[in-house]
């Protein structure tokens, strides 16, 4: 069991949400009032993707990132900034008879360098690291993060200062992302996020959450989640399970069935949740302490 418990809100993502949802934030604008809505709410972290402004489709345009950066930091509201690192790293395969070439309009890969030019130039204090290669549920389409890219990965974001979230979709990606901390590339206090519930990565029924808990490092920081509809119930589970927790529209849309969130609301969800079970939760000073993560403003 976790008492001090920090909460993440995800606020958008980079999936197909905005055509279910018009509170998915899809402008800077926002994805930085979402940021400070979830602040206000009780999260400590805010997880932030960028979109195309004027398609919903997700981006890693550093010029979009900078004005979220930006609205967020003059805002005067207290809130660690964890910006994805993710993006760069999407390959679909022409067709299952044709897998070469790949289909132009969606693979988006780039180098190791360039996916991070956005958290070069803003620091944030987190960014996330997709320890792994994995399917999803989305026929040709393949998150790609070889050993070799994420070393690279891990050494300019250590060089940066800022503190990576490793993410883990599965088993294997926690082995990886042990490898990566032995080889020196990601420095004491660690974290991780649990990412459960996806396909085709580790599903969030209790067994699988308790076999990859039960093999995380001692002294490592985490946190769990899992999307759709067991997001907040999640959210007691990554406390008994001794972690921290995760909620925000880029998992979830729904409050309860039928009834759409806000991401303020989700995160008043979950603070109501932990403190019915009589946990603390931890404010974004807390967390910097916590993880000896840098302020950069």
């Amino acid at each position: 069991m976790n008492w001090d418990v920090f909460i993440t809100c995800a606020v958008t993502g980079s999936g197909g949400t905005v055509s279910k949802s018009d509170r998915v934030p899809v402008t800077p604008k926002q994805i930085a009032e979402a940021s400070i809505e979830a602040a206000k709410a009780g999260a400590a972290v805010a997880h932030i993707h960028v979109r195309n402004p004027e398609t919903g489709a997700p981006s890693r345009d550093p010029a979009l990132y900078r004005e979220v950066v930006a609205r967020v930091r003059d805002s005067g509201v207290d809130v660690v900034l964890n910006l994805t690192a993710g993006m760069g790293g999407d390959l679909v395969l022409g067709s299952a008879e044709q897998p070469l070439p790949f289909n132009p309009k969606q693979t988006d890969m780039v180098g190791a360098t360039e996916r991070l030019v956005h958290i070069d130039e803003l620091l944030p204090e987190i960014c996330t690291l997709d320890c792994g290669t994995m399917n999803f549920a989305e026929a040709d389409y393949v998150m790609t993060n070889t050993p070799g890219m994420l070393r690279a990965m891990a050494a300019r974001i250590q060089a940066s200062g800022v503190k990576p979230e490793i993410e883990v979709f599965d088993t294997g990606h926690l082995v990886l992302a042990k490898q990566l901390v032995k080889e020196g590339l990601i420095d004491d206090p660690v974290m991780i996020q649990l990412c459960m519930g996806i396909p085709y990565g580790a599903p969030d029924d209790p067994s699988t959450l308790m076999a990859l808990v039960n093999n995380v490092p001692a002294g490592w920081t985490y946190s769990a989640f899992s999307i759709g509809r067991n997001q907040l119930p999640y959210v007691a589970m990554a406390a008994l399970a001794g972690g921290n927790v995760r909620v925000g529209l880029e998992d979830n849309l729904f409050l309860s069935k039928g009834v759409l969130a806000s991401n303020g609301q989700l995160v008043e969800r979950a603070a109501s949740i932990l403190s019915a079970m009589n946990v603390n939760i931890l404010k974004p000073q807390d967390v910097r302490e916590k993880l000896k993560l840098r302020k950069r403003w």
